[in-house]
């Protein structure tokens, strides 16, 4: 190795290797000498026939434009594009025969670099291989009226012939800082771009020519119609172009892929026809991409749509644009795309797991014009859970960007306490049961709410459990069936128990779903419901609202719950009731039958029946809330109820100086009454105030307490223990712990009264009493009512009062009788 080595230095410094070095400086020196010189002779030659070259020039540009060309000077760059010449125009600018009507210039530059072809330049011929432009405008034009500033270039004759004898093929073009406008006021289109930096060497294939064109360009604008927005604006584009020209078809082709828009890089092929009168264009573009960012790259009137929503991960994109460069209005858009689970975030919340295919486009029926009018998103296969409850849309389509209808179909079998994660648990809570739903829908949407909706389809809900928080009342074994027709929602089947009452319902709600969004306020929901047994405090804690606001999760949306709260709050509800057993506290009636409205708020009862104590018992009434109870107005009428029976199930009506079991008969009444009704069902004695009267039949009066005092001592030979009625009548005006009692009319086997004053619930009772002393055992074998009438009062009438002291009721002489 040592021995190579030596045998290389020693070569180095041999005579030959030294010959073969200044050989090699002396070749270098003479070719450096060579482009001195021949540098100098092109400056020579430029300096001594720079007119000629001029002249050259301008007739080179004026045997192709119709118009003015102004070229503020010419230099000659050393050394540039050797063994070509390269010269440098400054100041130029180009303008066609029209200008003074449209002001637009075609080109102003500041710089344009031309390479000349040195042979054809000594030949007398001006034949441009490439060109540099650098800080230039290139704006063409066309106005509304037509006008162009682009018939700049002329047309050749088929058979005139350059003056040029060599072929003349521009094969290098790059641009620096070249701000480039394309401006169509007939079609509305705007395209505007800063190009950065542009570098294209073009191969000629006869009239054919290609080229990879590199290109750095900020999007200012790239509008296709100025009146929707702009595309891809203020993005930087960046990437290589595969560009072709076909000379038969007229048509530019063009391919990239990986471009660069702003961070986001798409495969893009597109053609391009030079027509004059028609210049059809084609773009397809393909992108994986994330959806936020495919909006913010299209135009606005898009883009505040697309917004709307989100996905969170990418999404491979399909989008092809077919228009016309002259032609007014969009070109057509059509966009497809695959979503595989993904997770897409709507306006009303967020949709996990999804799958779907979608397409997009403005043209969705042909001939009907590319526009947000005949724009439509169609989607299919669409599957996903919305906060747990799994759904799919086998078809929907969303149409009309302008004034938009969504229409589709909606499938979804999910169990019932997944409802649990859109309703708020203070307000309803479900456990157990199944739920399926299968409906075709249809409806408007004016600034992301529903308007017009329509449902045709049916609901099931078996089995399910529904707790209710605003009253806490739970129902078990819930079952539902909904039909959604076009005129009207049927509720088919409600059927639920809870822990007293079966019920089962079944309604019609016209109008239904326009109302539910629009006018929850005149929605009117007709109700037939039977019960075999019906607790009527609890039918009434269902059916009242008591006025407090829907309940809410702090920190947490619930706008779905506020809303289904304020519809049932609002809506006005016409129940058909019939019940074969009912309770109230304790007292029970069969064969019940109500009409019940609930309108604002209100519990109207209407042709109220039931049977109860032996009798019938018809009222009519209403409830309106009061803060946490209510104010009740009712109308009832009694007819012949056993009265001890009427009076125990209803508490005597909390009278404690008489109890129902002292009294026997059956009752007649009327009463207009008026009071306080607590939330839990029970009425507030002191709040009562109206009028009544009253009728006993068959009555009797058994161990009377007071009676059978003043009986002892007054009537000692009488049977004041069983006191049998003939007549027992009386009419009442009651405001609160008082009545007044008038023309209280007692006729019976032991005396007769006639009673008058105030009686009190509590303290206050003050009744002045008339008592024959006469025996009126034979009074009723009189059959003439005018001489029973003229003998009851006959012989020794004793006044009386009956008065409270200190809670007990004692019994005075009333001296100031009348």
């Amino acid at each position: 190795m040592n021995q190579f080595w030596q045998s290389i230095k020693s070569y180095f410094k041999s005579v030959n290797f030294r010959k073969i070095i200044k050989r090699i400086g002396f070749l270098f020196l003479g070719i450096v000498a060579l482009l001195l010189i021949t540098s100098g002779v092109l400056s020579v030659y430029f300096k001594n026939n720079k007119a000629e070259i001029v002249t050259q020039i301008n007739a080179k540009i004026n045997e192709n434009i119709s118009g003015t060309a102004a070229i503020g000077d010419i230099n000659y760059k050393f050394f540039k594009g050797f063994p070509n010449m390269t010269l440098a125009l400054s100041q130029v600018e180009l303008k066609d025969s029209l200008w003074s009507f449209h002001k637009r210039t075609l080109l102003k530059a500041a710089q344009i670099e031309v390479r000349v072809n040195i042979l054809g330049l000594l030949s007398n011929e001006i034949n441009i291989d490439k060109i540099e432009i650098q800080n230039a405008t290139l704006y063409l034009f066309k106005g509304k009226n037509g006008i162009v500033n682009t018939n700049i270039f002329r047309a050749k004759p088929k058979n005139e012939k350059s003056k040029s004898s060599t072929d003349s093929k521009i094969k290098e073009i790059l641009m620096h800082q070249v701000h480039f406008i394309s401006e169509n006021q007939m079609g509305n289109k705007l395209f505007d771009f800063d190009i950065l930096t542009l570098k294209s060497k073009i191969n000629y294939d006869d009239e054919n020519w290609y080229t990879n064109l590199y290109l750095k360009t900020l999007a200012k604008s790239m509008a296709f119609n100025t009146q929707r927005g702009s595309f891809i604006k203020n993005r930087i584009v960046e990437g290589v172009l595969e560009v072709d020209y076909s000379k038969t078809k007229n048509q530019i082709s063009v391919a990239t892929e990986h471009l660069a828009i702003g961070k986001e890089f798409f495969d893009i092929n597109g053609h391009f026809s030079l027509d004059k009168n028609k210049s059809p264009f084609d773009i397809a573009i393909k992108t994986s991409i994330l959806w936020r960012n495919a909006s913010a790259l299209l135009s606005a009137n898009i883009s505040a749509r697309v917004n709307q929503f989100d996905l969170k991960r990418p999404i491979n994109v399909g989008c092809t644009i077919v228009g016309d460069m002259n032609a007014t209005g969009d070109p057509e858009i059509r966009v497809t795309t695959k979503i595989e689970d993904n997770e897409l975030t709507i306006p009303d919340g967020l949709v996990t797991d999804c799958d779907f295919d979608a397409t997009f486009t403005n043209q969705y029926k042909k001939g009907a014009g590319c526009n947000d009018f005949n724009s439509t998103i169609t989607l299919t296969g669409f599957t996903g859970k919305y906060k747990t409850i799994p759904f799919t849309i086998p078809v929907g389509k969303i149409s009309n960007f302008e004034k938009t209808t969504v229409a589709g179909s909606f499938r979804s079998d999910f169990d019932v306490s997944r409802l649990n994660e859109i309703i708020n648990k203070d307000f309803m809570h479900f456990s157990d049961g199944q739920a399926k739903v299968n409906l075709d829908f249809k409806f408007d949407v004016l600034n992301l709410k529903i308007q017009k909706p329509l449902f045709i389809g049916n609901v099931y809900v078996t089995n399910a459990i529904v707790n209710y928080g605003p009253r806490n009342l739970t129902f078990l074994k819930t079952d539902i069936q909904l039909d959604f027709t076009e005129q009207a929602l049927l509720i088919k089947k409600i059927n639920f128990k809870d822990r007293k009452n079966m019920v089962f319902m079944k309604g019609k709600i016209d109008n239904f779903l326009t109302l539910y969004y629009e006018n929850p306020e005149k929605m009117l929901v007709n109700w037939e419901i039977y019960a075999p047994f019906l607790d009527v405090k609890q039918f009434v804690g269902i059916v009242t609202s008591s006025g407090k606001k829907s309940p809410k999760k702090k920190g947490k949306k619930d706008d779905f719950s506020e809303e289904l709260y304020s519809v049932i709050d609002k809506c006005q509800v016409v129940m058909n009731l019939k019940a074969d057993k009912m309770a109230y506290g304790k007292l029970l009636a069969t064969n019940a039958k109500a009409t019940v409205l609930l309108l604002n708020n209100k519990l109207i009862v209407k042709n109220g029946r039931v049977q109860s104590s032996g009798g019938i018992i018809s009222f009519d009434g209403q409830l309106a809330p009061n803060g946490d109870n209510f104010i009740l107005q009712s109308n009832a009428k009694i007819n012949k109820v056993d009265i001890a029976r009427f009076l125990t199930s209803l508490n005597n009506f909390g009278i404690q100086s008489f109890q129902p079991k002292n009294i026997k008969g059956f009752l007649t009444a009327s009463a207009s009454l008026k009071g306080t009704l607590l939330s839990g069902g029970q009425i507030k004695t002191n709040s009562i105030s109206g009028a009544a009267t009253f009728d006993v039949i068959q009555g009797a009066l058994v161990d009377f307490k007071p009676i059978a005092n003043i009986g002892k001592i007054a009537f000692p030979l009488r049977d004041v223990k069983n006191i049998v009625f003939s007549d027992l009548s009386g009419n009442f005006k009651i405001h609160g712990d008082f009545v007044d009692v008038n023309d209280l009319k007692v006729s019976s086997s032991v005396l007769n009264l006639d009673v008058n004053g105030v009686y009190s619930f509590n303290r206050g009772t003050n009744l002045a009493m008339t008592i024959p002393l006469r025996n009126p055992k034979n009074d009723e074998l009189i059959t003439d009512k005018i001489e029973r009438a003229e003998k009851r009062n006959k012989g020794i009438v004793l006044h009386l009062l009956a008065v409270d002291v200190d809670g007990k009721i004692k019994i005075r002489w009333n001296k100031n009788h009348e």
